[in-house]
């Protein structure tokens, strides 16, 4: 796990977020200009990215004693939006995440890279995997589901058997091909992951959500690794 530039060095635990939390996400969301933020600047560090840290850096070493040969990187997120988007949205981001995925290149295009990931936002949070193929990955997704139906489906009766995580993605307006019923809502999206959505709870502000992530990442990880055996197939022509 690499230092990011200003990262705070010290070794202090996750103890959740709390209300300032949740209170300083409203007013970055309605006030998304330079003056309110640095007047607030040290409520931003002090109740988001600071726990934010300390939150990533106790799911790191918890996920990797559970799988010491998944070596993955984290990142946190910073709240600073890249400055070609802030006509989007104003000079901040309104919510804030982390993620942990596979070692990659900086300049290394992160489509198609499989990838954990809590976002915390003033409305509430939320956790679970992405895989957000670019065309080429998911025509690569589409073969591997065509040719071994037997594989997803396996995926696809564990993710029946729970109710933690939904199924999320944006769908084609018009099918990719034909397989079967039940494989379908898995076939035809654009991108395809795994979510579970939660308001402000008392698990959001405890120590034990750093626990309850890695819980669900632990059941999400034979999705993460079918996903990620896709780097492994040929590339369409």
């Amino acid at each position: 796990m690499s230092q990011m530039p200003g990262e705070d060095n010290g070794t202090a635990m996750f103890q959740g977020f709390s209300e300032e939390t949740i209170q300083f996400l409203w007013g970055v969301k309605f006030n998304n200009e330079r003056g309110w933020f640095n007047e607030h600047k040290q409520e931003y560090l002090d109740h988001l990215y600071r726990p934010m840290q300390e939150l990533g850096r106790e799911v790191y070493d918890l996920f990797h004693a559970c799988n010491p040969g998944c070596q993955l990187n984290l990142h946190v997120a910073r709240i600073y939006r890249d400055a070609r988007r802030v006509k989007y949205g104003g000079p901040y981001k309104d919510h804030l995440w982390l993620s942990m995925e596979r070692p990659h290149d900086s300049e290394e295009d992160w489509h198609g890279i499989p990838s954990f990931w809590f976002e915390i936002g003033s409305t509430g949070y939320q956790y679970g995997l992405g895989y957000w193929g670019n065309p080429q990955d998911m025509e690569v997704y589409r073969r591997r589901i065509l040719r071994e139906p037997e594989k997803l489906e396996a995926l696809v009766d564990l993710y029946e058997s729970q109710e933690t995580f939904h199924l999320y993605g944006e769908e084609y307006k018009r099918p990719k091909g034909q397989v079967a019923e039940r494989l379908m809502p898995w076939f035809n999206r654009k991108y395809v992951g795994l979510s579970c959505e939660r308001e402000p709870d008392e698990l959001l502000f405890s120590p034990e959500l750093a626990h309850e992530l890695v819980k669900g990442y632990q059941l999400l990880m034979p999705f993460y690794e079918y996903f990620d055996s896709l780097r492994l197939e040929p590339l369409p022509e």
